[in-house]
């Protein structure tokens, strides 16, 4: 969320219980996509190799989220602010664990820059709304007013529609045929007479 400016009235939250929650969520996400790793072993493995092949699955992203999580509260509470720093800072943590078998290696740079793309990440989207749907709608304004409001401020006058797409391809405004019909005469020197399907015309 992007800063607003209401730091003054922060509640602390609980960074341990938070931590813990995180890591039992995507524990679980890990456990599933341990399974489905299982899964598509091409000899048979038998159902421990979810844990004996897919541990380090399960426990990368147990680490991952109960990380994220905790650290993103405790900034939180540290710093008395609830904004995008401390998605960055939380981010940055989680990211340094997916990066840790680059340490294995011996290579610092690969976490560092696994840390860094999650707190840009995290911390971008926190500050642009924190949501993929869009900014969240006002409950204090009826939904059919709000979008009488959004189809007044964007409704366009036909003829300046008309005016920039052109007519044709099914537009058809008043006059249209008449048109059509001179243009025709004067571009090919055809004469159309339009005939109606309708008797009484």
């Amino acid at each position: 969320m992007a800063p607003t400016g209401d730091d003054d009235h922060y509640r602390p939250k609980d960074a341990i219980a938070a931590g813990v929650n995180g890591a039992l969520v995507t524990g679980g996400a890990g456990l599933f996509a341990a399974a489905i790793q299982n899964s598509l072993q091409k000899r048979n493995v038998g159902a421990w190799g979810i844990f004996t092949r897919g541990g380090a699955t399960i426990a990368t992203f147990t680490a991952v989220g109960g990380v994220y999580e905790f650290s993103h509260r405790a900034a939180a509470n540290l710093r008395a602010k609830d904004d995008h720093y401390n998605n960055a800072i939380g981010g940055f943590l989680a990211g340094s664990i997916l990066g840790v078998r680059y340490c294995l290696a011996g290579r610092i740079p690969g976490v560092l820059g696994w840390g860094a793309l999650t707190a840009v990440i995290l911390s971008v989207y926190e500050y642009t709304g924190g949501s993929l749907k869009g900014f969240a709608k006002d409950p204090n304004v009826d939904e059919y007013e709000r979008k009488e409001m959004l189809r007044q401020s964007r409704r366009r006058p036909i003829k300046e529609t008309l005016a920039e797409v052109g007519e044709g391809r099914s537009i058809r405004p008043p006059g249209y045929e008449e048109r059509r019909r001179q243009r025709l005469k004067e571009t090919y020197g055809i004469d159309i007479h339009t005939v109606s399907a309708d008797a009484n015309v």
